[in-house]
């Protein structure tokens, strides 16, 4: 008997974009002797289903259904495909918990805290191997001081929306006259603010999921980007970045790693596929930690689909243990 799944996508954030194209990943590749699929657009003038042959059907959110000719179709669950709010800030794992349908990424509380990257990085803290950069969390309603940040943080420091994602909005600051700048470039985005001193290091992304009760984690994805720094246009301009997957790791360092990040992946209580991004610390190879995605892209030159390959597993597999851990 086949599950009747949701596919959703879209969302009310500049992740809409990328959150489009993951979706379209997943389609082509989930098991459509499994699954019926339908996928559905949430956007900011509402929720429906599109037909190729057909004007937009809208979703009675009630009960998160769809009536098509005549016949009311119920799902059994969800793939979350909406990077950003609401799909990864916890708002609509919450309505589905009340619904009672289940869905493929992290619960409500672990999606709503990991957007947080200050919340994040204090949950992980104490972990062990696991580092974290020295940072400054600030709120735009309230008095702060740019100065003091001047003088509890080294320069150079990332500047980035606590609660953002893609990059969008961050900012690397080399020189403390720029800082104000930077501040109301990521205050455009969150109402909060992280400022963490920069660590010199080798960059690298990291898959995990979880299949028949067991983490698994991916090969990791070496960063090098011809940018400044990992930036949206980076993240998304095919040929901006070298990745290198598996990355240039010792054996030491792949198991620190797979160490880490499995525990960063309990302590945080999550489920289904989730990325993990890092720095291994120039000279001294250690962890530091930088922040973790609930709902990491899946497009054409996104890190997952990208690991599942250099693990030799075909994404339609990967899509299916995913469903079938979480649905």
């Amino acid at each position: 008997m086949k599950k009747t799944i949701a596919l959703l996508t879209g969302g009310t954030t500049g992740e809409w974009v990328v959150s489009v194209k993951s979706a379209a990943t997943i389609a082509q590749n989930l098991d459509t002797t499994k699954y019926d699929v339908y996928k559905i657009m949430l956007t900011e003038n509402g929720w429906f289903y599109e037909p190729a042959d057909s004007v937009k059907i809208d979703i009675d959110k009630n009960d998160f259904s769809l009536t098509l000719n005549g016949r009311k179709i119920k799902f059994d669950g969800v793939f979350i495909a909406i990077h950003g709010s609401p799909g990864e800030d916890g708002k609509l794992q919450g309505y589905f918990d009340m619904l009672g349908i289940p869905y493929t990424t992290c619960s409500a509380l672990t999606s709503a805290i990991t957007m947080n990257k200050g919340y994040t990085k204090a949950i992980v803290h104490g972990i062990k191997n696991l580092n974290v950069a020295k940072s400054v969390q600030i709120f735009k309603n309230t008095t702060f001081s740019v100065d003091d940040i001047k003088a509890e943080l080294k320069l150079p420091y990332f500047v980035k929306p606590n609660n953002g994602g893609s990059s969008i909005g961050m900012s690397k600051v080399k020189h403390a006259d720029d800082l104000q700048s930077a501040l109301d470039k990521a205050f455009k985005e969150d109402t909060q603010v992280l400022i963490e001193e920069f660590v010199e290091g080798r960059e690298f992304s990291v898959g995990v999921f979880k299949t028949k009760g067991k983490i698994v984690v991916l090969p990791a994805t070496e960063v090098i980007p011809a940018n400044e720094f990992f930036d949206f246009e980076a993240k998304y301009t095919p040929g901006a970045t070298e990745e290198i997957t598996p990355g240039r790791m010792s054996d030491e360092e792949k198991n620190k790693v797979e160490q880490v990040v499995a525990d960063v992946y309990e302590k945080l209580n999550c489920n289904g596929i989730v990325r993990i991004d890092y720095f291994l610390e120039k000279e001294t190879s250690n962890f530091y930690f930088i922040e973790i995605n609930t709902i990491p892209g899946q497009t054409a030159t996104s890190f997952i689909p990208q690991q599942v390959a250099a693990m030799g597993m075909e994404l339609k597999d990967f899509y299916t243990q995913v469903i079938e851990e979480t649905i």
